[in-house]
């Protein structure tokens, strides 16, 4: 079969007939078995009725969407690769007759159908107007009559069965009338609906009776959309009435769906109709207005808006001039190119900086003060800090040329100190977050040649608070990245230079922007990620972790009422008493700051709501003994402090705060010499231990240890938890304190100490005093060691901080010795305490 080929399937009369069997006659015959040879039912030289024209073998064609219907007629396609030939030989054939059988199964064009595939009733088409285009077949089908296979002559394509056409069961009664009459109805109602379903009633009434009933239940189920297990339900059923009866319900279903259809399409169709009508109106009225005057067009509106703002502003010379050129172009470029829409971005940004405006800030130093105590309890220090630099700039009447930077634990307050500055001077804060930043841009911005660039944060951030001189809070300064884009520190050296800033060039608008009136406060959780220039453009302000009082005055003061307002409670619903919260803090929250802390009372804040809504009490008590029912068991436990032979506590800092940290000397053996190290410590730790043994072994005479004791010792010396990594330098005097009572079989007495030491015995600063101060106090020991060079960190302690602590500060290691070792009568020590100089222990 060959594209645009015409098969000829009109009518014939008899002679025409015989003369195409004639001509059949003088072609090759095609070879075809006897079981294959279709036959026709009744065939004559009379005329006959087309039911009796049937062939009682048939070739199936099957259908994979819907099942076909005896009074449907309708145009199908089908693959020619597939069923050319199947057509081939119905088209030959005198009655051309195919039998189309519904086959849910098929799922695809290379689907291979069998016989299982294919139901037992389908329906028979007379074929009109084959037409072969490419690789499809398409012909008009006439559905005929019913028909059931009886047998499978052929299950290979082309496929052949031998049928039998069943009669329909019908009964001429009142039922089956009312039946058709409600069909109709429900036709007559259905084509208002869908104008599509008149085309196909005319094609219905000119083959059939409105009246008759079988193929009237036919067609109402061939005009719907129901599911195709559904409609071949109908065309097995041979029943005429049980047949109307699930055509009408397909019907009604079909109404629904035309009605909610139609509503749907109305409901569109307004909405458009309201969108045109407005437009229409909205672009007529902008005609009138442009006529009488009263009206400009988007860019002159666009134009004089940024006029507008421009006269608002101070703007300086050369940024002005720049604006200026800026306003001229804009105005001659067309409105659909490009360019305009840089251009116009430009300007908007351009003029939404806030030039030359100012807020006015409050120098009251009472006010301040009253702001900082009502929003943060303890940080005195921090505090006297904050109110001196407020205090310069009271004085002379500018607040500039300063950058903070606050550093210390994770909730210890940080940001909130930040909000409080603002509030004291009456400036608008703007904060973002520089942790993972890794390209330049996000701090000078992009150029204004690629597409979608924008300002710096900077820039966006004086947009936002419209002011020139806000309170801008870095984050998490500590946590700038780096990458292939460039180095954001590098590009905030500029920013945090008051020498520099007040020149700030920012790419996208390419202008000089003077920050020099911005308060920039940085926060970090540690200074050693942030590289030196940049640590060297601020001043430091460290915040130390809180202790236990200061805990608990910020949790009555902040927190607790808080979280209280947060949940919705009143505070006779829960009861919570001072000992209770000190128990949370000290079993549960030892960390620096109060992050943990505010948590852990959401959690008994959440239970208590639990128990309240369950339970029939209408108020609950947390007490010490029911404390572990909401918080499970304690954290932290007291720890009895390591006391022995050759066992010494140290002080360190950690960036959670304070920490003890005890450092213990064993002796292994006398068999040679030898030294060991344990703990997880650090590269300098490890200098620090070497340091102190050599110190130790070298001054052994003078120190009073046995002769050649450590020629053939096996020292071990460990520092406990094995799994926390150490690292430092101020562990020197504590190790060599632990060598030295090991080798002199001398108790420590109980004290804790901090110190790097030197080869000569010098004991050297180190830093974190107030941390490791704290830390000593919330292990309850009062008495400590610490280096000379430090006295001056310790005085500047809060009194509540040093109250209750003996200090004793060293200068060389044989301080050490007098406080941390009981002092003995034999003359080396005689000799030690001639050569060490007094230092008195101070106790406030």
């Amino acid at each position: 079969m060959t594209p645009d080929s015409h098969y000829p399937l009109t009518i014939h009369s008899e002679t025409q007939s015989e003369k195409t069997m004639t001509d059949q006659d003088n072609q090759e015959p095609e070879v075809i078995s006897a079981d294959e040879q279709v036959e026709d039912k009744g065939t004559g030289t009379g005329l006959v009725l087309p039911e009796h024209a049937l062939p009682d073998k048939l070739y199936l064609i099957p259908v994979s969407n819907r099942p076909f219907f005896p009074a449907q007629v309708q145009p199908l396609v089908f693959n020619s690769q597939e069923w050319e030939e199947t057509l081939q030989r119905v088209a030959q054939s005198p009655h051309k007759v195919v039998g189309l059988s519904y086959a849910a199964g098929i799922t695809g064009a290379d689907h291979e159908v069998s016989p299982e595939d294919f139901p037992e009733m389908g329906c028979t088409v007379k074929i009109h107007n084959i037409l072969a285009e490419g690789d499809q077949i398409q012909f008009i089908a006439l559905g005929m009559q019913r028909f059931r296979i009886k047998q499978w002559l052929r299950k290979r394509p082309p496929y052949l069965v031998q049928v039998e056409y069943p009669d329909n069961i019908e009964n001429d009664t009142d039922e089956i009338k009312a039946y058709a009459l409600a069909l109709i109805q429900a036709i007559k109602e259905l084509i208002p609906l869908n104008p599509l379903y008149s085309e196909e009633l005319k094609n219905y009434l000119n083959r059939f009776s409105p009246k008759d009933p079988s193929p009237l239940a036919d067609f109402a189920a061939a005009i719907t959309t129901a599911r195709g297990q559904e409609l071949q339900e109908v065309l097995e059923t041979l029943s005429v009435q049980r047949r109307m009866e699930k055509v009408l319900i397909l019907i009604r279903k079909e109404q629904e769906v035309a009605r909610l259809q139609g509503e749907i399409n109305a409901e569109v169709n307004r909405k458009i109709s309201k969108h045109q009508r407005e437009f229409f109106l909205k672009e007529q009225l902008k005609i009138i207005q442009k006529e009488l005057g009263i009206s400009k067009d988007d860019r002159t509106a666009e134009i004089e808006a940024f006029e507008k703002r421009i006269a608002e502003l101070d703007i300086p010379e050369t940024p002005l001039k720049k604006i200026n050129d800026e306003m001229k172009k804009l105005s001659i470029l067309e409105m659909g190119s490009p360019e305009y829409a840089v251009c116009r971005n430009f300007l908007d940004w351009a003029t939404s900086v806030p030039w030359g405006r100012y807020s006015e800030d409050i120098f009251d130093l009472a006010h301040a003060r009253k702001v900082l105590n009502s929003d943060h309890d303890g940080l005195e220090d921090v505090k006297d800090r904050i109110i001196e630099f407020l205090a310069v700039g009271a004085y002379k009447q500018e607040i500039s040329g300063t950058i903070m930077l606050l550093a210390g634990p994770p909730g210890v307050g940080k940001t909130s100190i930040g909000r409080s500055v603002a509030r004291a001077l009456g400036r608008k804060f703007y904060r973002f977050s520089l942790g993972g930043m890794r390209d330049e841009a996000e701090i000078k911005g992009h150029r204004r040649t690629y597409i979608g660039a924008m300002p710096g944060k900077l820039v966006q951030a004086l947009k936002e608070v419209d002011v020139a001189n806000p309170v801008i809070m870095l984050d998490e300064i500590d946590k700038i990245g780096a990458s292939y884009r460039g180095d954001p520190a590098s590009a905030m050296l500029e920013v945090l230079d008051p020498e520099q800033n007040s020149e700030f060039l920012d790419h996208y608008l390419d202008m000089r922007i003077d920050l020099s009136k911005v308060l920039f406060i940085s926060t970090a959780n540690q200074l050693d990620t942030i590289p030196g220039p940049l640590l060297d453009r601020m001043d430091v302000i460290r915040l130390s972790g809180y202790i236990t009082e200061e805990k608990m005055a910020i949790a009555k003061n902040h927190l607790w009422p808080k979280l209280l307002k947060q949940s919705g409670l009143k505070k006779s619903q829960i009861r919570f008493s001072d000992a209770t919260l000190k128990a949370v803090i000290e079993g549960y929250a030892r960390e620096a700051g109060v992050r943990h802390l505010e948590k852990l009372l959401q959690k008994i804040i959440r239970k208590v709501v639990v128990q309240l809504l369950e339970g029939s009490k209408e108020s609950h008590s947390v007490t010490i003994r029911n404390l572990s029912d909401y918080l499970g068991a304690p954290y932290f436990r007291k720890e009895k402090r390591i006391e022995g032979i050759g066992v010494v506590t140290g002080l360190a800092w950690t960036a959670m705060g304070g920490a003890t940290l005890p450092v213990e000397a064993s002796l292994i053996h006398h068999q040679r010499a030898g030294f060991k190290l344990t703990g997880k410590l650090g590269d300098v730790m490890k200098e620090s231990a070497e340091i102190a043994y050599s110190f130790v072994s070298s001054q052994a005479e003078k120190l009073g240890i046995p002769e050649a004791y450590f020629d053939k010792a096996f020292i071990h010396l460990h520092v406990p938890e094995g799994a926390t990594p150490k690292d430092g330098p101020s562990a020197g005097i504590t190790m060599a304190t632990a060598l030295l009572s090991l080798a002199t079989n001398t108790k420590p007495a109980p004290i804790a100490m901090t110190g790097e030491l030197t080869l000569t015995g010098k004991v050297l600063a180190v830093g974190g005093v107030r941390e490791k101060v704290i830390a000593a106090k919330r292990q309850g020991i009062h008495t400590l060691i610490i280096p000379e060079e430090c006295r001056r960190d310790y005085d500047e302690l809060p009194d509540y901080i040093r109250k209750g602590m003996t200090i004793h500060f060293a200068s060389i290691f044989e301080d050490v010795c007098k406080a941390a070792l009981p002092v003995k009568t034999s003359p080396v020590k005689k000799t030690i305490r001639k050569t060490a100089r007094k230092k008195p222990a101070t106790k406030p």
